[in-house]
């Protein structure tokens, strides 16, 4: 077996909460990003970008989308709001993958959705093959309106999802997984 095999054989998504700094060096994040942006691309549309939120960052983004649960939730106490406030905050590198998928007259928008996507696993693998565990996720505020302006997307641009980057202590057991028997056919 070759090591990019067994790094995709074994790679397992890390909580947020069980990832640790140090983050990626500037020199490592920029061969993360490198690595995700090389990804099939029908007609070099590069329908996808990369936001990065450390630091400071973690913490205004953080207070936008502690806002925004609280104008949808006023019940909200104040133990949930800074778990909302913390969510972007618990790995020292988060990257908002964006998607900029768009009308084109040859390429449809479901391969520019799709390159997004192959973007982020990119870097999910890039980052893992460096040391670092990731975790990839949604949630609510990937979808919600305030959280996405406060990041600067375009209204016709999505958010793919946060790729979480740290270094884990332990990687947790992996789940089960479908038996090829059951996800594949052949024609």
């Amino acid at each position: 077996m070759n090591a990019t095999l067994d790094l995709l054989r074994t790679r397992r998504s890390v909580p947020p909460a069980q990832l640790a700094g140090p983050g990626p060096s500037a020199e490592e994040l920029d061969t993360i990003l490198a690595a995700a942006s090389r990804v099939p691309d029908h007609g070099k549309l590069a329908p996808w970008r990369f936001i990065l939120i450390e630091g400071e960052g973690q913490t205004r983004l953080g207070r936008v989308v502690a806002e925004a649960y609280r104008a949808d939730h006023p019940e909200a106490d104040d133990k949930r709001l800074d778990l909302e406030a913390g969510r972007l905050a618990q790995a020292p590198l988060v990257v908002a993958v964006v998607s900029r998928a768009g009308p084109h007259v040859k390429i449809p928008d479901w391969e520019q959705v799709l390159s997004a996507g192959a973007a982020a696993m990119n870097l999910i693998v890039a980052a893992n093959a460096l040391g670092f565990r990731t975790a990839w996720l949604t949630e609510w505020m990937a979808y919600d309106r305030r959280v996405l302006d406060a990041l600067g997307l375009d209204p016709a641009e999505r958010l793919a999802g946060f790729v979480h980057v740290g270094r884990a202590e332990q990687v947790p057991p992996d789940r089960p997984r479908p038996a090829l028997a059951e996800i594949v056919t052949r024609y």
